[in-house]
């Protein structure tokens, strides 16, 4: 769903990328200071609670995700190990903010209206595994020949969602802000893992020769 936003903020951004690549910068550069940036913000300030500056700190990196392929693409660097650095560091980030959020939930402080902590850090543990399948499926089947993408909780829809409502979470002190979107989005990661599975079943079928 998001995807469709992804050409108009690498306008915006590209102000910033095309500075970056006439002084030197490496969009692998980008890529990586991105990663440690948001994985710092999410584990750093998710887990003592301070959820509105964990996203803005997190939300100031995540657009590198769109400038070191911008920077790529404009610079002729694009490579088979810079996509696949990028795609395998995403994971990391992704893990970083619920992560952040599992550890927030191991404190005895940790608040939670909607039921006992120990409900979310499982819901939040539930997030990051199954976003990290939904990318599994969809790599799996490529490197079958196949194609896995789509679904109703894609990896943008998945990480907007949590950073928007975590922030106003912490912003406007609801935490039932945060616990009803972990709830939403392990419903939805869930339905999406069996949506892939399905999508490259019905491929399989239609090649029943494929060695898989």
């Amino acid at each position: 769903m998001l995807e469709r936003f992804r050409q108009f903020w690498t306008n915006v951004w590209s102000p910033l990328a095309d500075l970056l690549l006439r002084l030197g910068v490496k969009p692998d550069h980008v890529t990586i200071v991105g990663t440690l940036g948001v994985s710092a913000g999410a584990l750093w300030f998710f887990p003592r609670g301070q959820f509105f500056v964990g996203v803005m700190v997190v939300t100031a990196f995540v657009f590198s995700d769109l400038m070191d392929g911008y920077m790529a693409r404009k610079s002729g660097q694009s490579s088979k190990w810079g996509a696949f650095l990028d795609s395998t560091l995403d994971r990391v980030g992704d893990a970083a903010v619920f992560g952040g959020l599992l550890l927030y939930y191991t404190r005895t402080d940790a608040e939670s209206t909607l039921g006992p902590a120990e409900l979310y850090l499982g819901l939040s543990l539930a997030c990051l595994v199954l976003g990290s399948l939904t990318s599994y499926a969809r790599a799996r089947a490529e490197s079958l020949g196949m194609q896995a993408k789509g679904g109703i909780a894609e990896r943008a829809d998945r990480l907007v969602a949590i950073l928007v409502m975590t922030g106003f979470s912490g912003l406007l002190d609801l935490p039932v802000l945060r616990e009803v979107t972990l709830w939403a989005l392990a419903l939805a990661s869930l339905v999406t893992v069996f949506q892939r599975m399905a999508i490259v079943h019905r491929q399989a079928v239609q090649q029943p020769g494929l060695d898989v």
